[in-house]
C-alpha cells in the first residue's frame, strides 16, 4: 500500500503523551497536498492559476492512540469530485502493525480569487482531469513520501 509517511513528533503530543486530536486535521491536510503532487497538481501553482480550494467540512474519527515517535502511514483517496466540490477519505495506519490508528473526511470547493465558487471543468481542465482520473481509478499516488 502506498501512502504518506509522518514520524509523530513531540511536540503534537499532548500532557499525556499522545498526539494532540488537532494533529490529525493537519496530517490530512498535509497528505492532501502531498497526494495532489502525486496525481499532477502542484496546489502551489493551482494558487498561482488563481484557484484556492478551501475546506467545508472535516471529520475524524479516533480508534487507538500515536505516541511520540510512532510513525504512521496516511492514505488519501478522492472519493468524490464533479468539478465544483472535492471529497476525499483518509486512513492513518500504524507502519509497523498496519493498525487503523484514525479515518477521517475531508469537502473541498474550489474559488476564484475573487472568493466566487467555480469549475474546474470548465475553466481548469487539466486540475479537474487529474481529479477524475484519481476518482476512477482509486489511486492512492506513486511513491512514499517521508516526513522527519
Amino acid at each position: 500500500m502506498l501512502a504518506y509517511e509522518h514520524q509523530a513528533q513531540y511536540y503534537e503530543t499532548d500532557q499525556m503523551g499522545i498526539i494532540h486530536h488537532s494533529n490529525y486535521i493537519r496530517w490530512f491536510e498535509s497528505a492532501r497536498i502531498w497526494y495532489m503532487s502525486q496525481i499532477g497538481i502542484d496546489y502551489r501553482d493551482m494558487e498561482k492559476q488563481g484557484v484556492i480550494s478551501p475546506v467545508l467540512e472535516v471529520s475524524c474519527t479516533y480508534k487507538s492512540m500515536v505516541h511520540f515517535g510512532d510513525v504512521v502511514e496516511i492514505i488519501p483517496k478522492v472519493e468524490k469530485y464533479n468539478g465544483v466540490t472535492l471529497e476525499l477519505s483518509y486512513q492513518i495506519l500504524d507502519r509497523e502493525t498496519q493498525e487503523v490508528r484514525t479515518y477521517g473526511r475531508s469537502r473541498h470547493c474550489f474559488l476564484g480569487q475573487d472568493g466566487k465558487p467555480l469549475s474546474l471543468k470548465k475553466g481548469y481542465p487539466i486540475f479537474d482531469a487529474a481529479f477524475r482520473g484519481a476518482m476512477e481509478s482509486g489511486q492512492m499516488g506513486e511513491e512514499i513520501c517521508r516526513m522527519h
